[in-house]
């Protein structure tokens, strides 16, 4: 068992998947700084480790937690960790993500690389999602964030004047515009529930996912995932926005 803090009364739990770094990180350091109690969800422990020892120096409660959302025997460990410590679970972020085909045409992209693409960015958050559903709906107001990309736009991709039309990352975009899908099925599913999902683009931000050549720091992409995390009983579910407002699909 984790040796987890305990929140203070009142105290949300939050779960954020690849969070040691970037713009995970600066999520995680958004929903600590409003008090809640934030799960660094991460494949490497020591990682994580580092990152929430960052973060306790800012005296924000974060947590490591071992989370591979490739791997489903971590997921039903981490959902079971937080079951037992907590109880309940009030946000999911879905950060977790990879890009590994950008230098690559859609007609040379080999299979296996959009496969493993696609474990990561679509069939990583419905697994956790699933696995953490029966704790966020325990949660008065749980709340889902599926962070995703304007490239995962059909309508903005396939407008030759768009620059995103011009950016060839086929196991990529089409796994966002997936995961765009998946957010709309889980909130039909869960219309009538205290649950809310959405999801998010943070925009062109510099991290390791493009060689650190987006114009936006991750504080920056990170501000629309923690607004729709903690977005009022009147807010919005099954939509796709970013900071500007809503995408379209």
């Amino acid at each position: 068992m984790l040796a987890m803090a305990t929140p203070v009364n009142g105290h949300k739990i939050a779960l954020v998947t690849g969070a040691n770094k970037g713009i995970g990180y600066e999520i995680v350091r958004g929903l600590a700084r409003q008090q809640m109690t934030v799960l660094l969800g991460c494949r490497d422990m020591a990682r994580a480790e580092n990152a929430a020892g960052q973060l306790a120096k800012e005296d924000f409660a974060a947590i490591p937690l071992h989370l591979d959302v490739t791997r489903p025997e971590t997921i039903a460990a981490a959902a079971a960790q937080i079951d037992a410590s907590y109880g309940k679970l009030d946000v999911l972020v879905n950060n977790a993500g990879i890009a590994r085909e950008w230098q690559f045409k859609p007609s040379q992209v080999d299979l296996s690389l959009i496969k493993e693409i696609y474990g990561t960015n679509l069939l990583g958050p419905v697994a956790v999602i699933q696995a953490m559903l029966p704790l966020l709906l325990r949660s008065p107001a749980g709340r889902i964030v599926n962070v995703s990309s304007s490239l995962g736009s059909l309508a903005l991709t396939s407008d030759p004047a768009s620059p995103l039309s011009q950016l060839p990352c086929l196991g990529y975009s089409s796994s966002k515009a997936a995961l765009n899908a998946v957010t709309v099925q889980f909130a039909n599913e869960l219309r009538g529930t205290p649950v809310k999902v959405n999801a998010v683009c943070p925009g062109y931000v510099a991290t390791d996912l493009n060689n650190h050549s987006g114009p936006r720091t991750p504080e920056q992409g990170a501000r629309i995932a923690i607004q729709m995390a903690t977005i009022p009983q009147d807010g919005p579910t099954g939509g796709y926005f970013n900071e500007d407002g809503r995408i379209p699909w």
